[in-house]
């Protein structure tokens, strides 16, 4: 057998850094731009529509709409506020019977004021518009900065699980308890709901006064988040802030320790956050040594690439990194570090129902990308 010589297919470029992207078959798929629109497109066409009726509590940091997909420009700030990049519409996950029912799932940045949060709604789509939107999701709290909203999205065995950042730039903005380890705060954790929203009552339990929903807590930026096929197992990446990055398999109840217990080091010189009493950290599966920002992540069970089938395939968003992860059992043995001649930043990788590898890149110009294998 020939060994794998992947090489990249562009699909569709223009995108507005595209975010996620949601097959209905083959063909078919949704694509969320965070600083565009919810699309509808057509890979055998090469097509793409426009799906009307977002909320209008969706925030973008862009000053103008432009239908053609030309560039846009980003201002620096708003109303004095700094802009790094982070709000819009984020991740989409399909219902398990959307053939039937037309439901999706959508993350995305919500604004009241100058004060912003991450949203989690369910809406169904019919004649090219969100219709019968329910909010599933708005834990708040609504505070200015727009940075690590989290926003990913995963579906198993028909339980939602949604990632919400810590929201923190530098780690000392909060002193004593860190905002991660508060289970009476919103943010720094992954949550677990039912489909039509409600808590699930075998959820941990936290005690009165944690926040409804939360699954497992002690984690900064979480973005990326995907079922393992044919297991149980939820694997999510994390953001460090000076290296840090993790991999990690979900646990319910599980403190992955963020900022107390970290790979990396923190932004902040001297910061000491307090001690939750008798802490039980749960340890990645994965860090790596340098910067990598990982992103949407997800396992790779098609047949084009023999040899990657069962690996875990990671994208980044620093240096524009793609990874290959062998695991045995539930240890990552081994890593391949992939196009390390066309580095490019990504958002998200993910497979088509029939098995074809697909990456989406963080670009103003971001492209639908195609990996195939041209050894065969």
């Amino acid at each position: 057998m020939a060994a794998p010589f992947p090489q990249k297919e562009v699909l569709l470029d223009s995108l507005a850094h595209p975010w996620s992207m949601a097959f209905i078959n083959d063909e078919e798929a949704f694509i969320t731009e965070k600083d565009g629109d919810l699309l509808l497109v057509n890979l055998a066409q090469q097509s793409r529509q426009i799906i009307k009726g977002f909320p209008e509590d969706l925030f973008q940091p862009i000053p103008i709409r432009v239908a053609d997909y030309a560039p846009r420009r980003y201002p620096t700030s708003v109303d004095g506020q700094q802009l790094s990049g982070n709000a819009g519409i984020l991740d989409v996950v399909l219902h398990p019977d959307y053939e039937q029912n037309h439901l999706l799932y959508l993350s995305y940045v919500a604004a009241r004021g100058k004060n912003f949060a991450l949203k989690v709604i369910q809406a169904k789509v019919d004649q090219g518009s969100l219709k019968e939107i329910k909010v599933l999701l708005d834990p708040g709290p609504y505070v200015p900065g727009l940075w690590h909203f989290g926003g990913g999205l995963c579906i198993q065995d028909d339980y939602l699980f949604v990632t919400v950042g810590e929201r923190l730039f530098f780690e000392d903005f909060k002193q004593g308890l860190a905002i991660a380890q508060d289970v009476q705060d919103a943010r720094g954790a992954i949550y677990r709901l039912h489909l039509d929203g409600r808590i699930p009552t075998d959820n941990p339990d936290f005690g009165a006064e944690a926040i409804p929903g939360i699954y497992a807590f002690g984690i900064r930026a979480a973005q990326g988040i995907t079922k393992r096929p044919n297991s149980k197992e939820i694997w999510f990446s994390e953001h460090g802030t000076n290296q840090g990055d993790e991999l990690n398999l979900l646990q319910a109840g599980a403190n992955y320790g963020w900022p107390n217990m970290t790979t990396g080091t923190w932004r902040s010189p001297g910061y000491e956050p307090a001690v939750l009493e008798s802490p039980n950290y749960t340890d990645p599966k994965h860090y790596w040594l340098q910067t990598v920002a990982p992103t949407g992540l997800c396992f790779y069970t098609g047949s084009e690439f023999p040899s990657w089938k069962g690996n875990l395939i990671v994208p980044g968003l620093s240096r524009g990194s793609l990874w290959r992860m062998v695991l045995e059992g539930s240890r990552i043995i081994s890593t391949e570090e992939l196009f390390l001649d066309d580095r490019v930043r990504s958002r998200k990788v993910m497979q088509s129902p029939d098995g074809q590898l697909y990456l989406l890149t963080d670009e103003d110009h971001g492209k639908l990308i195609r990996i195939t294998n041209k050894s065969l």
